[in-house]
């Protein structure tokens, strides 16, 4: 699977689970469990998470999932704004780490801006880094003018930024995405789907007939084919894990691009960074 180098020199796959709205449910952990379980028997080879996700609940099940497993997956994290100041950043990890078992998170990132200053996150994740607690680190939810601010203080080891992306969402399209290509920024596209509202647009199923493939397929796809980004969509059902992984083997003609940028055409001007 194609990968994306990072700061630390590791690679991140471009392709992985996530696991937004796990853990919030005790009746849907056990089907929750058996879906990463199954993820990774089939090669998925990333995790995303965050302390946010069922308040802690999602990464013990991403910990009980990856347990005992001799390859352990690349593992994303992330720490709450309120929770990502000097201390609170190295105490948040910490449990994070408890939580999945684990002796070192893969990438972690601030969730989203909040009203401690960048200065201070960004100095506890290098202690985290130099601790071994973490390889690489980065953000998500920054438009360009944040993503601008938290470059000036550290400009070689931003990792990537994860924000809403997709064909339905292609705000970062105008200024965003360029701007974390030209250093080599990944971009982790959440939500690739929009939350299920892609796979009834007319366009896209009617493509996706054309290729013999799904709507989701077909989505996720074209994310896989812009340079530089990563997608992780969540998937809680064995049937979602194996359609998605199907998008790895669908490759995108020229043509075809060009009829989903006229049906989902990309931004003229700035757009404000959506997010959900």
């Amino acid at each position: 699977m194609r990968s994306l180098n990072l700061p630390s020199g590791a690679q991140m796959p471009v392709f992985g689970i996530g696991t937004w709205r796990m853990g919030e449910s005790a009746r849907m952990r056990a089907q929750e469990l058996d879906a990463i379980r199954h993820a990774l028997d089939l090669g998925y080879p990333l995790i995303d998470t965050a302390e946010m996700y069922g308040e802690g609940v999602a990464e013990e099940i991403v910990g009980e999932a990856i347990s005992g497993r001799a390859d352990r997956p690349f593992i994303v994290s992330k720490v709450y704004p309120h929770n990502a100041s000097r201390q609170g950043t190295i105490a948040a990890c910490e449990r994070s780490l408890r939580r999945m078992r684990l002796e070192r998170i893969d990438l972690y990132l601030l969730h989203w801006r909040g009203s401690i200053p960048l200065a201070e996150t960004f100095e506890a994740f290098h202690r985290l880094r130099e601790a071994g607690k973490i390889a690489d680190f980065g953000v998500s939810n920054f438009d360009l003018d944040d993503l601008e601010e938290a470059a000036a203080l550290d400009d070689r080891s931003m990792a990537a930024n994860q924000v809403l992306y997709c064909l339905s969402r292609r705000g970062p399209d105008f200024d965003l995405l360029p701007w974390m290509r030209r250093r080599s920024i990944p971009l982790m596209a959440y939500s690739p789907l929009d939350q299920g509202r892609l796979l009834g647009k007319s366009a896209l199923r009617k493509l996706a007939g054309e290729l013999g493939c799904t709507t989701a397929q077909l989505a996720l796809a074209w994310l896989l084919a812009q340079p530089g980004v990563v997608t992780i969509p969540k998937s809680a059902t064995r049937q979602r894990v194996e359609e998605n992984l199907g998008a790895l083997d669908i490759t995108l003609s020229p043509e075809i691009l060009a009829e989903l940028d006229r049906a989902f055409p990309p931004p003229r001007g700035k757009q404000a960074l959506e997010m959900l």
